[in-house]
């Protein structure tokens, strides 16, 4: 009996120890990559993406956005405010759950 449950405190144990040293090899390969010089692709990539984010930020929403586009954009709001009896659509709506009443029930 004690050999058997030695056999499943070593089994646990060496899954344990496998997940563990598999995260941990997961983690320090992409700190490896951060380390190291980027493959061209990446680097062109994550260039691009910080580019976008920078002109996303100047314009205040979409980049490249011309006029036609702002119009088209304030019909659509005009319209769905008609439709939804207005508030900001541009947020995501708040939604609010009040606690239900309950009755207590007794036995008869």
């Amino acid at each position: 009996m004690a050999l058997h449950r030695l056999f499943r405190l070593s089994s646990l144990l060496r899954s344990v120890v496998s997940v563990s040293l598999r995260r941990n090899i997961g983690l320090s390969a992409v700190l490896f990559n951060k380390t190291r010089d980027l493959d061209p692709v990446q680097k062109l990539f994550l260039d691009k993406i910080r580019e976008y984010n920078s002109k996303s930020k100047v314009s205040g929403g979409v980049v490249e956005a011309g006029p036609d586009y702002q119009k088209n954009l304030t019909d659509e709001l005009t319209k769905l405010q008609r439709l939804y009896g207005g508030g900001d659509l541009t947020q995501f709506p708040q939604f609010k759950f009040p606690e239900p009443a309950l009755e207590e029930v007794v036995p008869k």
